[in-house]
């Protein structure tokens, strides 16, 4: 598959739609849930394009220690849900308790990112829906995993993982989670995600609540439909 630079995560967004028009998507029933912040940007043009409601699915990176940057596992909400990548771990040397404590932190900071972009609407149904996760690209793949886990365990009716860029690697480690996974470019050398933009400044909290606040005045919470 060919390399793409891709101009900004609207841009990614907008290519995305156009392959899942592609591929039938259009006027179905689907909710598109976003990884904030970035991949609400990118699943604000797909739920646009395919006029649907759009949502957050948030996912929490566990740190190592030491070494914030890195990411050892990943905790999503919805579940008690903690994957750990168990090799990184022992390289890293992170303790249990260590772990116990760092799981519990990320936890509350989902509790605390919720009440921020949700301000009170209820968690959409899951139950019986067709779900399109996306984020702006996948490197390692456990906060991906971790979302589809999430979403699997509330027995969607179909679940889709769409990103625009991913490492090889870490798509591999996702067609156990997802009935389908889109992207549009898998780079032969991943060096990061922001690497194939050409504009990958960081989203704020306040523009990823906007384009949630703007997608929520066109629909009102939904009951599960059927597959």
């Amino acid at each position: 598959m060919k390399n793409i630079i891709f101009k900004d995560r609207r841009d990614a967004g907008s290519r995305l739609a156009d392959e899942l028009t592609k591929r039938g998507y259009r006027n179905q029933p689907f909710m598109v849930l976003g990884i904030p912040r970035g991949g609400i940007v990118v699943a604000d043009e797909i739920a646009e394009a395919l006029s649907a409601p759009l949502d957050v699915v948030i996912v929490r990176k566990i740190r190592a220690p030491y070494q914030p940057e890195l990411g050892i596992g990943a905790v999503v909400d919805g579940d008690n849900i903690s994957i750990i990548n168990e090799e990184l771990v022992r390289a890293v040397g992170a303790s249990q308790e260590y772990l116990r404590s760092e799981i519990a932190y990320q936890r509350e900071e989902i509790e605390r990112r919720l009440q921020l972009y949700r301000a009170g609407r209820p968690s959409p149904e899951i139950t019986g829906r067709k779900i399109v996760v996306v984020d702006d690209g996948i490197a390692t793949g456990y906060t991906f995993r971790a979302a589809l886990e999430g979403l699997r365990r509330r027995n969607p009716a179909t679940l889709i993982a769409a990103v625009p860029v991913a490492a090889q690697g870490s798509l591999d480690i996702l067609y156990d989670f997802a009935d389908e996974i889109i992207c549009l470019s898998i780079p032969d050398s991943f060096i990061a995600v922001g690497a194939w933009y050409l504009d990958f400044n960081q989203v704020s909290d306040e523009e990823a609540i906007e384009i949630l606040h703007r997608n929520w005045a066109k629909f009102k919470p939904q009951k599960p439909v059927n597959a």
